[in-house]
């Protein structure tokens, strides 16, 4: 294989990469607000409006009963893709003709291109490979497609994380320790004798933007480009509202997070902060609740494995929680090259 198209499909975002498996450079890339969630929902309305799924009466109850074909929803999930390939196919010296299409994240999903089932921990790194699916696609879509799935527990399930984690793993030279990847499901990931032994997600990222653009709280934090400039907001500055987020991961620890979202309101409605140190100051109270039981963690080793844009955010929180002595912080541009790395080694693993 020359090069591959690594995709990356969560919950909010779609992130496709045209890579070198060389050297693992991401040579071009195309990123879409054009997560599962939203692509699902336009899925979900075409298939009414096309009679491809109707709603009978049974009944004390209605029952949807769906008639799409598989090959129908895959060729309407793979157009989505197809269209950030063309865009890098577009500004790109490489023909992409043919170039296999390996997939992970949200895309296995019931609300996916197609469900796979998970796999089971424990999940050996190094030996284990997870569920994966060639898929066959059509002639509007002239690339293989290797669709990635997850794993689970009794209690919990994960998408993509474990193909970002194989990927680290590799870097780190096989490192136990908790493996802390944010994200709209942040997943804490335990790891021990090179083995995924526990994992839990906590909702942090989809709290934040349903607190933040669709409660009572909405009318009383400001986002938009952090700093602003000084006509936006008198006094406002990006230190302010560091401070502020701080304050708010400090009135996480050991709270009733219900009670304490609404100080949010309280500190608009009395004027003790502004709508911007109010935004930093919710993220903070969300971010110090995820992460207020590390203290108590017996792990010798936490691993922050994130992107730049939250990268600052948790890396405060954790010097507010004083636990830095045992973290070890991933270089933001690490994460994109470990999910290219964590695709190549399943991809390998397949084909053998």
């Amino acid at each position: 294989m020359s090069l591959f198209i690594s995709c990356d499909w969560g919950t909010s975002s779609l992130r496709v990469r045209l890579v070198d498996p060389a050297d693992f450079r991401v040579i071009a890339e195309e990123h879409s607000g054009m997560g599962i969630r939203e692509a699902h929902v336009r899925w979900k309305k075409r298939a009414i409006k096309s009679g491809s799924e109707r709603v009978i009466d049974s009944g004390s109850e209605r029952v949807a009963v769906r008639g799409t074909e598989e090959a129908e929803r895959v060729d309407y999930y793979l157009a989505i893709v197809g269209e950030l390939i063309g865009r890098i196919a577009g500004r790109s010296a490489h023909s992409l003709q043919g170039i296999p299409v390996i997939m992970s994240g949200m895309a296995s999903s019931s609300a996916g291109v197609l469900e796979l089932p998970y796999r089971s921990i424990p999940f050996h790194l190094h030996t284990d490979i997870p569920v994966a699916r060639f898929l066959e696609t059509g002639n509007a879509f002239s690339h293989s497609v290797l669709l990635i799935s997850g794993l689970r527990k009794a209690d919990d399930v994960m998408r993509g994380e474990e193909t970002q984690l194989i990927g680290c793993w590799q870097m780190m030279k096989e490192a136990d320790g908790l493996y802390i990847f944010p994200g709209t499901h942040s997943k804490h990931i335990h790891v021990r004798d090179h083995s995924i032994i526990d994992f839990t997600t906590y909702m942090t990222g989809e709290f934040f933007d349903l607190l933040s653009e669709k409660s009572l709280l909405s009318g009383s934090v400001q986002g938009g480009k952090v700093g602003g400039s000084a006509a936006d907001e008198v006094g406002w500055t990006v230190a302010r509202g560091w401070t502020h987020f701080q304050q708010g991961v400090r009135d996480a620890a050991g709270a009733n997070l219900l009670h304490a979202a609404f100080q949010v309101r309280v500190n608009d409605l009395f004027g003790l902060l502004s709508r911007r140190e109010n935004f930093y100051y919710l993220s903070g109270l969300l971010i110090g609740a995820e992460l207020q039981g590390l203290a108590k963690n017996d792990a010798d080793r936490i691993y922050l494995c994130c992107g730049q844009g939250l990268k600052d955010h948790y890396e405060k929180a954790l010097e507010v929680m004083d636990v830095c002595k045992r973290v070890h912080i991933f270089p933001g541009d690490w994460i994109d090259t470990a999910v290219v790395r964590g695709h190549f080694r399943i991809f390998n693993q397949c084909m053998q």
